[in-house]
């Protein structure tokens, strides 16, 4: 049981340390850290002695249905994530295309898949906010300090300390996946009020990780304000950049028409609309791997989730 609360402890601070939590890399560190926290806690539960069935099992169970009720919802805010990726694709290969024949027809064509990558921006922004407030919001995602302290006080008592670990499984699972829905989903999933560190020393200092994580996540939150960003948007850094690499190169190509000769425009090698056409083509390849991997790592949970709850009814009726 220490080591559980000692690895919940690290792995907190490893995502409140490891650069910006809207990232992807971040994300897949956080996704990553709720899959293994919680085959952690299944693996004990073999270790505790527990009584067939009772309160404990049905606490799980409810625990891990809402788990799974929010990564399916993260999962349906990546599909829009996915579908501006492809939408920004097509405008990427029509400026391709464009390179070899800047003819009228051709740009035309370059301008109405550069406006439809725009809309399915919009799109995933309008549908990822309704998405919060319809999917994750009822969820309550967010940090119960009572149960905080229960879970620092209760690790020897309450189902040989199931209860404990599950308390802090609870508050820690909710913050990754606030994490988790304010960057892939959208902003408007922000956490409550922070927690307080008191009772830190308990249970392997992870009460302190978590009221770490949660600082860290309104720093950005309010970066993000100061910055202007649209309200309630799709927090991921890579989501953002390749937006903004549209932007860039559809500006160039508007020069470059206006400027006549385009051949000139694109052999100059700084800041020609092939330099910009490259840059979205390789922001738009990190966000389709990094998307697929996150995607990836939620299903993986989901089956583990699945595979936890038969394996402990299984227990039980045995």
């Amino acid at each position: 049981m220490n080591a559980f609360f000692t690895s919940l402890a690290r792995g907190l601070d490893d995502l409140s340390s490891g650069g910006g939590l809207s990232s992807l890399p971040a994300l897949l560190r956080a996704a990553a850290l709720l899959r293994g926290l919680h085959s952690q806690l299944t693996l004990l539960v073999g270790q505790l002695h527990l009584p067939p069935g009772g309160r404990w099992l049905d606490e799980y169970m409810d625990e891990t249905a809402r788990l799974w009720e929010a990564c399916l919802a993260v999962k349906v805010g990546l599909a829009a994530v996915e579908r501006y990726c492809a939408a920004a694709s097509c405008a990427a290969a029509a400026m391709d295309d464009w390179l070899q024949d800047p003819s009228p027809l051709s740009t035309r064509q370059v301008m109405r898949a550069i406006s439809a990558s725009r809309r399915e921006a919009m799109a995933a922004e309008e549908e990822n906010r309704a998405l919060s407030e319809a999917r994750i919001a009822p969820l309550s995602l967010q940090l119960d300090e009572r149960l905080l302290l229960r879970a620092a006080d209760a690790r020897l008592s309450g189902f040989n300390g199931f209860r404990g670990l599950l308390y802090a499984l609870h508050n820690a699972s909710s913050l990754l996946l606030l994490v988790l829905a304010s960057g892939a989903v959208s902003c408007a999933a922000a956490a409550a009020g922070p927690c307080s560190a008191d009772g830190a020393a308990d249970a392997g200092g992870f009460v302190a990780s978590i009221a770490m994580l949660q600082q860290r996540m309104a720093e950005e939150a309010d970066a993000d304000g100061s910055a202007g960003a649209a309200r309630g948007g799709i927090r991921m850094y890579e989501f953002r950049c390749a937006r903004a690499a549209v932007e860039a190169a559809h500006e160039e190509v508007e020069r470059a028409v206006a400027a006549g000769p385009r051949k000139q425009q694109c052999e100059d090698g700084d800041g020609g609309v092939k330099d910009k056409v490259d840059e979205l083509k390789a922001w738009l390849d990190v966000l389709r791997t990094g998307t697929d991997g996150l995607v990836c790592q939620l299903d993986d949970f989901l089956d583990d989730i699945v595979e936890g709850r038969k394996e402990l009814s299984d227990l039980c009726s045995h």
